[in-house]
């Protein structure tokens, strides 16, 4: 049997196959975060599909900061219940369900005029041009407990781990920038520095989660930008939260809103060319650290991901965008039906009635 499909175990969680989903913006849950009978059956689809770690879209951790409409929300009490409802129909398939938790800052153009909107300096977004309001230190702490307590509502929930995203150019990879990061404190500065805010925010979530239950986080390998986060920078990240305890880190790459700048497309991330764009640094990561590394990004032909899981010391595989089109993607390749994925990365995704495939749509 192919090793993709091995059973594999990832502290107290079983999984069933190599695949998670990575984490996606369905941009179908209520106003306030709720989920919906339409998200949910993305969920059931994507489990009854043979994905053996489901990653959701991010969910905000507190109620006033929500960087796009549609996303789910974990920022209090009054959630707890109908997710442990959704959690219980997603592991009838056996297959685990991850929250990720995020706090997006100035990536944003969703009701920035109704909301205080944090940054690690004042800098404004390349892309969206919000200017945000630099973090104090207290305003630091809080937001730092935000996500302890959003994992503990998580667990409470019966999801199986949490994810922070720290990727794509939202707060905490802006934190990790020296862009937009100018701060000379203690969170600014040195890489340390950088990161200290990722640092705390995995010791808050410990505290209040235990040892048992897992901690993920997504990272860039870099922000392919000449004044970003560097490929050294995210080595180093991943050396002291290997030493902190993460339980795995997904390594993604480039600021979100900027995925199409030229000095991307300069140092050869051919979207549309490559599979695994990020799999050498992916590669280089997981060989100098214990954690498991997921790798996302371009993830296409099992034939590759099984040459990496081969070749390499990378243990997972995520994928986004192929999952829109083809929920059932992983049973297909477990059946035998080893074509690549259907998804050809047009990134046409997006719709007013909730992100899905535009090819699935014209039906």
């Amino acid at each position: 049997m192919s090793k993709l499909f091995e059973e594999t175990k990832l502290k107290n969680m079983n999984l069933k196959n190599r695949f998670f989903r990575s984490a996606t913006w369905e941009a179908m849950a209520d106003e306030k975060g709720h989920l919906t009978e339409k998200l949910v059956k993305v969920y059931q689809e994507l489990a009854q599909g043979g994905v053996g770690t489901i990653i959701t879209g991010y969910a905000f951790v507190t109620e006033d900061e929500q960087p796009n409409p549609g996303m789910m929300g974990i920022y209090d009490d009054s959630f707890i219940k109908e997710y442990q409802e959704f959690t219980d129909q997603i592991h009838q398939f056996e297959t685990n369900i991850i929250m990720q938790l995020a706090y997006g800052g100035s990536q944003t153009n969703f009701q920035v005029e109704n909301r205080t909107i944090l940054g690690p300096s004042a800098v404004p977004h390349a892309t969206y041009g919000v200017s945000p309001k630099k973090a104090t230190k207290a305003e630091i702490k809080s937001l730092i407990n935000s996500f302890a307590e959003a994992a503990l509502r998580a667990k409470k929930a019966g999801f199986d781990g949490v994810q922070f995203h720290a990727a794509h150019g939202y707060l905490y990879s802006q934190f990790l920038s020296p862009h937009y990061n100018q701060r000379t404190d203690e969170y600014g500065g040195s890489i340390e520095n950088r990161g200290r805010i990722i640092f705390e925010t995995l010791a808050a979530v410990r505290e209040k989660v235990g040892e048992d239950f897992p901690v993920m986080i997504k990272l860039n390998s870099s922000d392919f930008k000449d004044d970003g986060f560097t490929f050294a920078d995210c080595k180093y990240i991943c050396q002291r939260l290997d030493e902190l305890g993460i339980d795995a880190i997904e390594i993604s790459g480039v600021v979100g809103a900027e995925k199409e700048d030229i000095s991307v497309r300069k140092r050869g991330l051919a979207y549309l060319k490559e599979e695994s764009y990020f799999r050498k640094y992916a590669a280089e990561i997981a060989a100098e650290v214990e954690v498991p590394i997921i790798l996302v990004g371009g993830n296409r032909s099992p034939q590759l991901l099984e040459k990496l899981l081969e070749e390499t010391e990378i243990g997972y595989f995520s994928l986004a965008r192929p999952f829109l089109r083809e929920p059932d993607l992983i049973n297909r390749w477990k059946n035998g039906d080893k074509t690549k994925a259907k998804c050809i990365s047009c990134g046409q995704c997006r719709a007013e009635a909730g992100n899905s495939c535009i090819f699935k749509r014209k039906k």
